[in-house]
C-alpha cells in the first residue's frame, strides 16, 4: 500500500474530499516523525511502535576487500509490528 492508497481509503471510509483525507494522513505522519526525532517512542496499540535507537561505532572487516572499517556513530530508527494485541 502506498500513501496515496492510504489517503483513497481514508476518504472512501470516512467520505472526506482528498485534499482533506491527505492533510490528514500527512499530519499523523509528520508527528509521529518528529515525536521519534525528539527521542520518543511512538506505540500505536494494535499496530506497532517507532523507536530511534542510536548505534555505536564499530570496526568491522570489509567482506570485499578484507580491509578493517569504521562504521560510524548513528541514530536508527526502529518499527515494531504489534498485531493482534
Amino acid at each position: 500500500m502506498t500513501r496515496k492508497d492510504l489517503i483513497d481509503r481514508v476518504a472512501k471510509e470516512f467520505g472526506l474530499k482528498k485534499k482533506d483525507a491527505e492533510a490528514i494522513v500527512k499530519f499523523i505522519f509528520r508527528e509521529i516523525s518528529e515525536a521519534v526525532k525528539r527521542g520518543e517512542r511512538v506505540s500505536i496499540q494494535g499496530f506497532g511502535a517507532f523507536e530511534l535507537r542510536e548505534l555505536k561505532k564499530k570496526r568491522v572487516r570489509s567482506p570485499r576487500t578484507g580491509n578493517e572499517i569504521t562504521i560510524p556513530y548513528r541514530r536508527k530508527v526502529i518499527f515494531v509490528a504489534r498485531f493482534g494485541e
